[in-house]
């Protein structure tokens, strides 16, 4: 009895609830731990015979997880535990004789969750102790294990030099989440697009981010609910010379894009006052030009052919049409200074 309370101050001090028949006690591990079930009866169990199984909801057997009878058992020649458990339970031979029945479950999987008993049909009346294990899982690759898993991205790198980093990830779950990192973790912002596959249960996921530093970076998959992740990298290298021109090039394009939009407000303008002075007159075609008008396609410079038309023209009225360009008619009535002069 010494040692029988000696087993319950162990246990007790370790924050261990005993094994109960009237309810189920709970067990909770973290993932590749150690689960320890503990049990213990008030007589020795050297002799006794008591059965260790996982269950189902209705207490029917899944599966043989360790069973003891008088000295044989699964781990020194007893046959008929289920695969699954081979090789990751133990007991505690030398407490014994201390009616102490528990077992270790070690390195715990996802799997290992659910019910348990352990049963004593030799006991009058026979007992059955209840356990509830419940396995703390922790985000790895889960490729091999669960069907559910998404497979592993792949990334490529669309430009050398500003660099624009790419990655897909096909078969996706619908509950699959896909970023950038940068070397140090932090999640960058990048463009996302989904996109449904045949059998509407996974999804086809790309992923674009343009980076300007020189990094280590990670497409990385996750999924919450079954704690998989998985990942690829790529090392991108971007000298500062390579910034300088790449700031170079956004500004020319900037002051290219300032050009053309000055040079089309310009444009605008001049013909806004040829309207206003009644030189011009704006006809909307959508159809088609006027009949018996030959059209000529404004050019790009048309803003300097408006104002030295001006200057050496006395125009009465020039007609534009407006279909999808600018248009001038062949026939508008203008006399020139050119005109004027004797044809002598």
């Amino acid at each position: 009895m010494f040692g029988v309370g000696l087993q319950f101050l162990f246990l007790l001090t370790c924050g261990v609830t005993l094994g109960q028949e009237d309810g189920s006690v709970r067990v909770v591990v973290l993932e590749g731990g150690e689960a320890l079930f503990p049990v213990s009866i008030n007589m020795g169990a050297e002799r006794l015979l008591f059965d260790w199984r996982k269950v189902g909801p209705g207490g029917e057997v899944f599966q043989e997880v360790f069973m003891y009878d008088a000295g044989i058992h699964y781990n020194n020649g007893r046959s008929g535990q289920s695969p699954q458990f081979k090789g990751r339970v133990s007991h505690f031979p030398a407490e014994l004789k201390h009616g102490n029945a528990s077992i270790v479950i070690s390195n715990t999987t996802a799997t290992d969750r659910g019910n348990y008993t352990c049963y004593f049909p030799r006991l009058q009346p026979p007992q059955t102790f209840y356990f509830e294990l419940d396995v703390d899982l922790h985000f790895k690759d889960r490729s091999g294990e669960d069907p559910a898993a998404t497979p592993k991205p792949s990334v490529t790198t669309l430009t050398v030099d500003w660099a624009l980093l790419h990655c897909e990830v096909p078969g996706a779950s619908l509950n699959t989440k896909a970023e950038w990192q940068s070397g140090d973790g932090n999640r960058l912002e990048a463009e996302e697009k989904r996109v449904p596959e045949k059998d509407h249960d996974h999804v086809f996921i790309s992923l674009s981010v343009n980076v300007t530093r020189t990094d280590l970076y990670r497409c990385v998959v996750s999924q919450e609910d079954i704690k998989h992740r998985v990942s690829a990298q790529t090392f991108v290298f971007i000298s500062e010379k390579q910034k300088m021109e790449c700031k170079e090039c956004y500004s020319m394009l900037m002051v290219g894009i300032t050009s053309f939009v000055l040079g089309a407000v310009n444009l605008a303008a001049v013909l806004a006052l040829l309207v206003f002075a009644k030189c011009i007159k704006i006809l909307h075609n959508k159809d088609s030009a006027l009949k018996g008008e030959e059209e000529i396609n404004l050019p790009s410079n048309g803003t300097n052919i408006l104002v030295k038309m001006l200057q050496s023209c006395h125009c009465s009225q020039l007609s534009i049409s407006v279909t999808s360009d600018v248009k001038v008619c062949e026939q508008p009535e203008f006399v020139c200074e050119d005109s004027l002069a004797d044809p002598s």
